[in-house]
């Protein structure tokens, strides 16, 4: 015990954890742990294991997040992350642009559920300022149903704000049990509508539908099919032309 408190041995003791530590830390940043630069900002790494990366610019505005399930974000504006209680389940990337608000998104996900059916998802996006997606990439499984396509989207005038969103999801929220709560949830969203002109009609399409045909759709301005090429799931091509009302004007073939 003597030897222990003696003022040699202590300084000796310290000496040798310094060194030790020295050499770890040498070691480590030598031999694939960390590599790094001279110029002291830049670094490379064999393997690194997080939940979630944020990258932002010189000013701290984020531009990208990647982020596991648990820590993704709801969404951005002007660089302050918003609540979205729609946006849950999937891991990915969310793109911000140069002010901090969110356009676009890589989004993936899948499991098996507890009667064993399968599903699948993912989604890639790219949207306009302020404005919902312009033109999108998805897939989807369920089971047996799947589809996979790309379409092109046209966007209200409107902007997508907090105050929107917050209006929209107190919507969602509303219960849908019976008939005449499912007309009120219907009446608040068509108000919504016209308050906040952020409808989104899709103009164009292209994939495999559910049904395992795979099918060129053509759209007008109001999201109306106005021409569609399909093959069927047994080979059977066809090209249709139609008016604003669905109606077919001329097909090929024509039974």
């Amino acid at each position: 015990m003597k030897i222990l408190s003696n003022p040699r041995f202590l300084a000796v003791y310290s000496g040798v954890l310094t060194v030790v530590f020295a050499a770890t830390v040498v070691l480590g940043l030598t031999h694939g742990l960390v590599y790094a630069h001279e110029d002291g900002k830049h670094a490379e790494f064999d393997q690194i294991t997080v939940h979630r990366i944020n990258v932002v610019e010189q000013d701290g505005t984020t531009r990208l997040v990647i982020a596991n399930k648990a820590q993704f974000p709801g969404g951005y504006y002007k660089g302050k992350q918003l609540d979205r209680p729609d946006r849950t389940g999937a891991a990915g990337f969310l793109f911000m642009n140069d002010e901090g608000t969110e356009d676009g998104g890589l989004l993936w996900g899948g499991n098996k559920d507890e009667k064993g059916v399968e599903h699948a998802w993912g989604h890639l996006s790219f949207d306009e300022y302020e404005r919902d997606q312009t033109l999108a990439q998805d897939m989807q499984q369920d089971g047996d149903r799947r589809s996979a396509g790309y379409e092109v989207n046209d966007n209200g005038t409107g902007h997508i704000t907090p105050e929107m969103l917050d209006e929209f999801n107190k919507a969602k929220a509303l219960p849908l049990n019976t008939p005449e709560q499912q007309a009120t949830a219907q009446k608040a969203f068509d108000a919504l509508l016209k308050k906040y002109p952020i409808r989104t009609v899709q103009r164009a399409y292209l994939g495999r539908e559910r049904d395992a045909s795979s099918a060129l759709h053509l759209r007008d301005a109001q999201g109306h099919d106005r021409i569609v090429l399909r093959v069927a799931a047994d080979g059977t091509p066809a090209m249709q032309f139609l008016d604003a009302t669905g109606k077919t004007t001329q097909q090929w073939p024509s039974k």
